[in-house]
Parts: C-alpha cells; structure tokens; sequence
C-alpha cells in the first residue's frame, strides 16, 4: 500500500465518522422528544466513564474524553433548537428524502427501517411528520402504505409529486466497462429492466436504493454498481455516471405528508377514506355527491380487507373551508360508513 493508497483510505475512513456522527446526533434529537430535560448529568458521567474505560489502543483516554465532551455539547445545542423531524422509510439519500427536501428543507430526516415505523413514529409524537409514497406512475398504488392509511388514525398534510430519475452509481475512478452486478431495491430493478438486459448486467435486490448505495461506499466492491438518486451519490460520494435509466419516461412518485394534527392553513386538495354497506350503487351514490356539486376527483383508490370489504381513499381538488366542499363531504358522510376526513392541504409538483 503506497502513500496515495492510505490517504485515499483516509479519506474514505473521514467520510464515514461524519455520517456516523450525523446518525448520533440524529438519535440526540429523537431523545430529545422522549425526556423533559435536556441536561442529565448522571447520563453524561456514565457515558464519558465507558468511553473512558474502553479507549481503544492507540488513542489516548485523555484525547477521546476531549472528542466526546465536544459531541455532548453539540448534542445539547441542537436538541435547545428544537427541530422538526420527519420519518422516512430507507436510507439517506432515498427518494423520500429527496421528496421531504423539497416539501420543507428545514426538516431534520429520520431514517425509518420500514412503513410500520414511519406511522408509528408520527402516531406516538417521536416523529413530528412522516412521509410516505402512495402511489408511482410505473409501479402503481403502494398497497402498504394504502393499507396503513386506513387505521393510522393520521392526518394529510402536504404532498408531493416527484419525477424520479434513477442514476447508475459507482465507486470514484472505477472502470465502468467492469461493472457486472447492479444493486438497488426490486422496484428500481424491475424499472430498469430493459437498461440490465441491453448491458448484461446482473441484478441483485437490496432492501432500498440508498441503502445499496451506502453499501457500496463502504464496502467497495469490485465490479459492482448501484441504481439510485442524485442526492445517494451526493451523500455518500460515488460517481454518477447515466442518469433516467428506467424502461419509460414520465416515471412519477406521489409522496403524502403525515401528521398528527390536521393541517389549519388553506389548502386546495383534500382527501377522504371511506366504505360502504353491501347494497347495490352504494359507491356510485357517493361519487355521485362530488359529480353534482361539479368536484373534480383526482384520485380514487381502494383496499380490500381479510373480511372481503373494500375501503376506498378519494382525492379532490378544493378547499376544507368551500362551502361547497363541505357540504358535500356531509352528503357523502351520510352515505358511506367508517368515513374519516384526512384533510385539506398543498400539493407541490416538482418539475
């Protein structure tokens, strides 16, 4: 190993203390939403005791003790801070986290190891917002996340549209005529499909895109590229060498905003879940409401129960405070059963 060798595995080594560093402070701020107050001096000696303890053997306690009395500080300046957070499902650099940017950038993104969490974290006040896909123009409706809508017992509060563009992604100086294997997560394989077979690539499923593309920046391996976004090579420094690599064009993700609260700023999209009672033209009754009173629909989705029952999810352009809007939702109340109202909100569409 010469000298360009080591400094290029500094180099490497530096990049993933940072996002350590940045997962740790992430989980201070998700403390922070759990304890009364920031200071807990009993928690402080314990921490700094063990880290003393357990130096490891080149660096000296002194010199860690140092290191972690600075992160301890910084911890408690950004929970006085008090952010915002967001829960998204996947690593840094998913195209959640790419649709969350452009939502709001000043909320602080949580990874989330699934769609469970991400609702769970909102409903228990541990994430102020979650975001999650409901639905792709390649892939269709994301049946899960459909599914835990209907007992989240969670307000809409913003959406986005995102054209998603899948990037091939590899290692800095890496000879693309040697890429065998792709990794990325099954839908951005399954998209991508006719690009793998033109090339003679072999796919292989990862757990999520980003997640794929942390995986190659920290285990480097030989021949190996990943499918991701922008914003995965941005954050875990690989090359980017094709963007848009999908089969079609017009490759669009919806993203809704979760929260506990219904939101109170004027909005112009809606939406509502609801079912109905096993009686013929009972659905057509309550599309019926949004035809009379001239509403345009823009969404209508549903999901089937163990039981056989149907739940159906409307969106709609208009506003909660229209007087038309609301008597309507009564007309279609009256109508349906379980209905609930998701709310009324902005749709960002980028692009």
């Amino acid at each position: 190993m010469d000298l360009k060798d080591i400094r290029k595995r500094i180099d490497f080594l530096d990049s993933r203390i940072l996002r350590i560093l940045n997962d740790r402070m992430e989980l201070a701020l998700m403390a922070r939403k759990l304890k009364t107050n920031i200071e807990d001096s009993e928690r402080e000696k314990t921490l700094l005791d063990r880290i003393r303890n357990n130096s490891p053997g080149l660096i000296n306690s002194e010199f860690i003790e140092k290191i972690y009395t600075e992160i301890i500080k910084e911890s408690k300046t950004l929970q006085k801070k008090d952010f915002s957070l967001i829960g998204f499902k996947g690593e840094h650099g998913a195209y959640d986290e790419v649709a969350l940017r452009e939502w709001d950038k000043d909320l602080i993104p949580i990874p989330c190891e699934g769609y469970h969490q991400v609702f769970e974290g909102v409903r228990s006040g541990l994430y102020d917002y979650g975001i999650v896909p409901v639905e792709n123009t390649l892939g269709g409706i994301v049946g899960e996340v459909n599914e835990l809508m209907v007992n989240a017992d969670l307000f809409i509060t913003g959406a986005v549209e995102l054209p998603i563009s899948l990037c091939l992604l590899v290692l800095h100086g890496a000879d693309h005529r040697e890429i065998r294997t792709i990794y990325s997560s099954s839908q951005a394989l399954d998209q991508c499909s006719n690009f793998l077979s033109r090339n003679n690539l072999e796919p292989v499923q990862y757990y999520d895109s980003a997640g794929a593309a942390k995986m190659l920046a920290e285990d480097m391996p030989q021949g190996v590229a990943v499918i991701g976004s922008r914003l995965a090579a941005e954050i875990y420094d690989l090359q980017m060498i094709k963007e848009d690599i999908d089969n079609l064009g017009n490759n669009v993700t919806r993203f809704l905003i979760l929260s506990r609260e219904e939101n109170r700023e004027e909005g112009d999209r809606c939406s509502i879940v609801f079912s109905t009672e096993h009686k013929a033209g009972t659905l057509f009754r309550a599309l019926e409401v949004f035809a009379k009173k001239n509403i345009n629909l823009t969404r209508i989705g549903s999901i089937r129960s163990s039981m056989g029952d149907y739940t159906f999810f409307l969106d709609f352009i208009g506003s909660g405070r229209d007087e038309n809007i609301v008597s309507a939702l009564k007309d279609v109340e009256a109508v349906t059963v379980d209905y609930r109202f998701l709310g009324c909100y902005k749709e960002k569409k980028i692009g």
